[in-house]
């Protein structure tokens, strides 16, 4: 779904499932065999909520501490969310990574919004290349605050002397879709399978 507002000259990318694959049960499909066992596992004891947080910057020692003292049963579980990371990222993808290489050697202004924890982002750059070429990131868990706060965008406005307008923002949440919008970022809704270098073109870039 593409919003057009009005002829932006600089990208901006989230990361995980735009540029690079991300599911956490992906361990967890191993580690919790049984499909409902393990769905009651993810809405009771690790929901999405649990993993924000380290995405907002709270470290994992207090999130697994929090966790373990509610179920210490679980305690080998809760831990090898962060001990499995680099399985739920299981690699990039391909035809999204390639609008980010061919919008960098046309010299087209990149930049990137994510919500990411600080210490695996910095593990996910060492992994995947591409992801420390852009001119500037805003990182979720550095900066203690996570989309779609506006305040996050604030940051990443301000830090980098943008205008909203001349920017097109990329993200995989509605949500943060919905906020880049009301700030005036004219955006693309990336939804797996999209062809995401024919919506940036759809905005003028030259790619």
């Amino acid at each position: 779904m593409l919003s057009k507002q009005t002829i932006p000259n600089t990208l901006v990318f989230d990361i995980g499932r735009v540029l690079i694959e991300w599911d956490a049960e992906i361990p967890y499909r191993r580690l919790i065999p049984d499909e409902a066992e393990r769905a009651a596992f993810f809405r009771d004891v690790l929901p999405p909520e649990w993993n924000l947080e380290q995405d907002r910057g709270r470290t994992w020692a207090e999130a697994e501490a929090e966790k373990i003292a509610l179920f210490p049963q679980h305690a080998d579980l809760i831990r090898a969310w962060r001990q499995n990371w680099h399985e739920t990222v299981p690699g990039d993808i391909p035809g999204n990574v390639a609008v980010l290489e061919a919008a960098l050697a046309a010299g087209i202004p990149c930049y990137a919004i994510t919500n990411f924890a600080a210490d695996t982002f910095k593990e996910a750059q060492a992994r995947f290349p591409f992801l420390t070429r852009f001119a500037g990131i805003v990182v979720s868990g550095e900066e203690r605050l996570i989309k779609p706060d506006p305040a996050i965008f604030e940051v990443f406005l301000t830090r980098y002397g943008m205008r909203t307008g001349d920017c097109l923002f990329m993200d995989d949440s509605a949500a943060n879709i919905a906020t880049a919008q009301s700030l005036g970022f004219a955006t693309i809704h990336v939804t797996e399978g999209m062809n995401l270098a024919a919506a940036v073109r759809a905005f003028g870039f030259a790619i």
